[in-house]
């Protein structure tokens, strides 16, 4: 069993850097969404980040054009799995959302492949009766970015084949990105267990008055370095509305009160201040004070 094909499902953020990636390491690469703006928004993102590299000297120019000769940009299910031999949902992250459109790929995939979700907390065992195939349902969990967060956690469900998970391995590895084995299944997997109690307690001491949301964060970067985003920010990137998924997931998994999101959460969410992606979130964007050079002075805080 191997990878030599890929469909990415769902041109957002995740969708449009797995299969840049996979495009990039010599993968034809599908990458399908219902909206054709949302394609030629992932098309437009992609060849801006390709420029990036171009001018990194990551990339020459050859190897950029090369890129695009690689992934197709489909708003046919079918013509996007035709030929796959991996199918990577990336919808958001809901049960019923994700079960539709798995029972959709087992439809129209080659009988061989291999159907994977990016979902960064749910349980393949919860998706996985939505096809005829569960043998060949897995978890494949991407970071972002991808290319500057190379690790992907790879696991099965309840009677995923080892031979899948050997083929996800040898294509993450081909992806040039570490592959992390979950044993066993467990709601967010690796890193989003250790991430969640981070988060999670990071909006508790906001939420209750402790500290501010600036505060936390610079705490957070002058202990652990300034170059990449403390917990405020990173939420931000990710997308509320992607986090608010994520904690009622987590709560409904659990039953226990204290899990339920907290208000400094779902209130943004309810006004639409979904993070980078919307202009506001915990942060104003573009320029977030958390990005600006005074914001760890030692008269920052007021």
């Amino acid at each position: 069993m191997r990878v030599r094909r890929v469909a990415l499902i769902g041109a957002g953020t995740m969708g449009r850097q797995i299969s840049l990636q996979a495009a990039r390491c010599g993968f034809p690469a599908a990458l399908y969404d219902l909206n054709d703006e949302a394609l030629a928004d992932a098309e437009n993102w992609q060849r801006q980040q390709v420029l990036d590299w171009v001018a990194l000297g990551e990339l020459d120019k050859v190897a950029a054009a090369a890129i695009f000769d690689k992934i197709r940009y489909v708003t046919d299910l079918a013509s996007a799995l035709r030929e796959a031999d991996l199918a990577i949902e990336a919808v958001p992250e809901r049960i019923a959302l994700k079960r539709e459109v798995f029972a959709q790929l087992d439809r129209l995939l080659p009988a061989q492949a291999i159907i994977a979700t990016n979902s960064s907390s749910i349980r393949v065992s919860a998706l996985e009766g939505a096809t005829e195939r569960p043998e060949l349902v897995a978890n494949l969990h991407f970071y972002l970015p991808v290319w500057d967060s190379p690790m992907v956690e790879i696991g099965g469900g309840s009677c995923t084949r080892p031979e899948a998970l050997d083929a996800l391995v040898a294509f993450a590895r081909a992806l040039r990105i570490l592959p992390l084995r979950v044993q066993k299944e467990s709601t967010g997997f690796v890193f989003n267990r250790v991430w969640r109690a981070v988060k999670k307690e990071a909006m508790r001491v906001a939420d209750s008055g402790v500290a501010s949301i600036e505060d936390i964060d610079r705490a957070w970067m002058i202990k652990f370095g300034r170059e990449k985003p403390p917990p405020f920010a990173q939420m931000d990137r990710i997308g509320l509305d992607v986090i608010l998924d994520i904690e009622r997931r987590y709560a409904a998994e659990s039953g226990d009160p204290d899990d339920l999101p907290k208000p400094i959460l779902t209130e943004r969410v309810e006004r639409g201040d979904l993070g980078l992606k919307s202009g506001r979130g915990f942060y104003q964007y573009p320029d977030p004070a958390w990005e600006q050079p005074g914001f760890l002075a030692p008269d920052a805080a007021d």
